[in-house]
């Protein structure tokens, strides 16, 4: 039986989750002006491309780089967790969801896309698909590879995306962004360490805009390719919600023959199965959940490692927390920072 002391202690405890939601919100809510989509409790399965996933906390667009710049100071201020999202590909959010904020780059004003020669300045928030398209109505070739990758500018330079062969950063000439300070900074390419599927760099800093090198073609043979492309994507990759390649290629071998030679395409678990058509892409259905997900991750990653000595490396990004234990009570946490 608790003393009256350890009562009071318990109900202060209980209370205070809800004190600092309170004023982190009055913080984050002073930062930004009226125009800002403003969301508690946004589900983020409907904002990613494997439909899985439990809510954020706070969901926030931003309709300024400046609004922008002042969330990540109240956040770096209140210690609030916070994280950005793209379109939503590569990633899986866990079922319980994301604590603090998800700051998505929606807004217009990082929608923007200038046309200057063989460049292109894009927005974060610009879509890979119109970036190709855009090149090609400029008679800009050598990024119409992007044009069937389903994310963002500025999602896209976190993971180094990539596609028939190439990767962003291949023609990424310069970026701007804010760094965890939310002070604005531009970078050359070569100075970020952008790897395979991976650039460090952006896991402490948020991208604003990145300029884009591509070169002098006739639109008619842009379209031609953009079309090639797109043939042997819809030929080759399923229909169904995914979240991309699931795994980096290892050296030896791809990823999705690794996994087809070990019979593993149709393997399910739970909403979630390896798809028949390549094996590198996990599909959901029906009442899939984040779990079902990184469960058949786990079972293929074991096989492969149990069969060939290979230790798969995800390509993909989870984030959040697991839904609790049934009759716990959810815990709170920090989480990531910047993403």
């Amino acid at each position: 039986m608790r003393t009256e002391a350890e009562e009071q202690a318990r109900v202060a405890s209980e209370a205070g989750e809800p004190a600092r939601a309170a004023e982190w919100e009055a913080a984050l809510r002073a930062a930004v002006s009226d125009g800002t989509v403003w969301r508690r409790g946004e589900p983020l399965a409907q904002r990613t491309t494997l439909r899985v996933g439990g809510p954020a906390d706070w969901y926030v667009e931003p309709v300024s780089e400046a609004e922008l710049a002042a969330l990540v100071r109240v956040c770096r201020a209140k210690a609030i967790p916070w994280w950005v999202l793209g379109r939503g590909s590569n990633v899986v959010v866990r079922d319980g969801g994301v604590r603090g904020v998800v700051v998505c780059l929606a807004h217009p004003t990082f929608g923007q896309i200038a046309v200057a020669g063989e460049r292109l300045e894009c927005g974060a928030g610009v879509r890979l698909k119109r970036v190709a398209v855009e090149a090609r109505r400029h008679g800009v070739g050598g990024l119409e590879f992007l044009e069937g990758i389903p994310g963002s500018v500025g999602g896209a330079l976190r993971m180094n995306a990539g596609a028939m062969g190439r990767s962003l950063f291949d023609v990424v000439e310069r970026v701007r962004c804010l760094d965890a300070e939310g002070n604005l900074q531009e970078h050359p390419a070569e100075s970020l360490g952008a790897q395979y599927r991976s650039c460090a760099f952006f896991r402490t800093h948020v991208a604003l805009s990145a300029v884009l090198r591509g070169c002098r073609e006739a639109p008619e043979t842009i379209r031609a390719r953009m079309e090639g492309y797109s043939r042997r994507r819809w030929a080759t990759q399923p229909q169904q919600p995914s979240a991309g390649c699931m795994f980096k290629n290892p050296a030896a071998v791809a990823a999705g023959r690794l996994i087809e030679e070990l019979g593993l395409k149709g393997v399910r678990v739970g909403g979630a199965r390896v798809s028949e058509v390549h094996g590198n892409f996990v599909v959901t259905e029906g009442l899939a959940t984040a779990a079902d997900v990184l469960a058949l991750v786990e079972t293929v990653r074991a096989r492969v490692r149990e069969a060939r000595g290979i230790e798969l490396e995800s390509e993909v990004e989870v984030i959040g927390e697991d839904l609790p234990a049934r009759g716990c009570a959810r815990a709170g946490g920090r989480g990531r920072g910047v993403g």
